[in-house]
């Protein structure tokens, strides 16, 4: 073996079932589908498991997101991923917009716009993300997510829209 993989860090973790959170679509509004999780009473989607997502909030029309960095969110250059502050970013936006839509509609991302501006490692402390409806119609939403780390600076910045539709009925 090379240094490098003897070296090698390791990460487990598991997930639930996403099937249990598509079943509530129909049946919970937005908001009290993501209140739900964030009270525990059920999990997070995998996706937070995934990153390691430290906890989340929600109120109507905004959705905050907690994480603290850990090396495996590093690039090669020693520093959070870009992909990992974009998913932050776009699932505080998003879920912002979830939170205002009543049991039976749905949305998707249709555009994220990201601005960087300082870079982020486990030095930076734990990263607050907090997602805003900016305007929601009847076919789209426009939403805002803005990142801070530790001591309050920000980190990055997204604009997103989205598409609102109803969800077909089994």
């Amino acid at each position: 073996m090379t240094q490098t993989q003897d070296a090698l860090r390791t990460r487990t973790f598991g997930w639930s079932d996403p099937a249990e959170h598509a079943s509530m679509l129909g049946r919970r509004s937005g908001l009290e589908l993501l209140q739900a999780m964030a009270g525990g009473e059920i999990p997070p989607p995998p996706v937070m498991h995934l990153i390691g997502a430290a906890g989340i909030t929600a109120t109507e029309g905004s959705v905050t997101i907690e994480l603290d960095p850990q090396e495996f969110h590093y690039n090669p250059l020693g520093t959070v991923h870009g992909g990992v502050i974009s998913t932050l970013l776009d699932t505080a936006a998003a879920c912002s917009v979830h939170s205002t839509l009543p049991a039976g509609v749905g949305y998707t991302s249709m555009d994220l716009n990201v601005k960087f501006l300082r870079a982020v490692t486990v030095d930076s402390g734990r990263l607050t993300c907090t997602g805003a409806v900016l305007q929601r119609g009847r076919r789209t939403a426009l939403a805002e997510a803005r990142l801070v780390d530790g001591a309050g600076r920000l980190v990055a910045h997204a604009t997103s829209s989205c598409m609102i539709f109803e969800i077909p009925t089994p």
